[in-house]
């Protein structure tokens, strides 16, 4: 079973509808202690990422998920999931993250162009990574966001999209993928990657 963790931030209901859509046995919880028996970990979020870590705090999720990545099994972070996962944000003060990943998540700077980022935007894939195995470089994700991470390690960036500057669109290390886009909002492509996704739970 696939838990996509429920903590009224995320767009829940389209994300658990694409993974179904995309043959992954997904189910949305609200427990904490359904991560443990878990065979992977959804997380979605959208909204400001002080206030998703606030309810991540309230529904008990923080510690446990931090143990379950920090035991490298099969996770997806999407949108601000993915943001949650680093140290900490610029979006408020004292905004720490997970700090699975280390880097900070700071405002998108695009002079002349809209932010937040809405709409398609096209890939540029920087190294292989399994999440993408069929996904060509240049393929378009939807995005809805007006922060993105910047990591330290830069083996931990897959992947980038122009706005104004070169945007983090999706990281990985280990078991733990994340991207900023919304494979749920992103046609046949982001059917893929759920299902890529899918395949890597049931090779772990």
């Amino acid at each position: 079973m696939i838990a996509v963790v429920d903590y009224d931030a995320g767009n829940l209901h389209s994300v658990l509808k694409a993974a179904q859509a995309a043959g992954l046995a997904a189910a949305v919880t609200e427990e904490p202690a359904d991560l443990e028996a878990a065979d992977a970990v959804i997380l979605p979020g959208v909204g400001s990422f002080p206030a998703c870590m606030d309810r991540l705090r309230e529904r008990g999720f923080v510690e446990p998920l931090r143990r379950y990545l920090a035991a490298d099994r099969p996770f997806l972070g999407i949108c601000l999931g993915l943001q949650l996962l680093f140290e900490r944000s610029d979006e408020g003060p004292g905004a720490d993250g997970l700090g699975i990943l280390p880097g900070r998540v700071a405002r998108i700077v695009a002079p002349g162009l809209k932010v937040p980022q809405i709409g398609w935007n096209a890939l540029r894939l920087l190294r292989p990574a399994a999440l993408f195995e069929g996904i060509a470089d240049g393929e378009y994700f939807y995005f809805v966001h007006s922060f993105h991470a910047i990591p330290e390690r830069a083996e931990d960036l897959v992947a980038v999209v122009e706005h104004g500057q070169a945007v983090t669109a999706a990281v990985s290390r280990g078991r733990i993928h994340a991207v900023q886009f919304h494979p749920e909002k992103s046609s046949a492509a982001g059917l893929r990657l759920l299902r890529n996704f899918g395949r890597l739970v049931a090779g772990a």
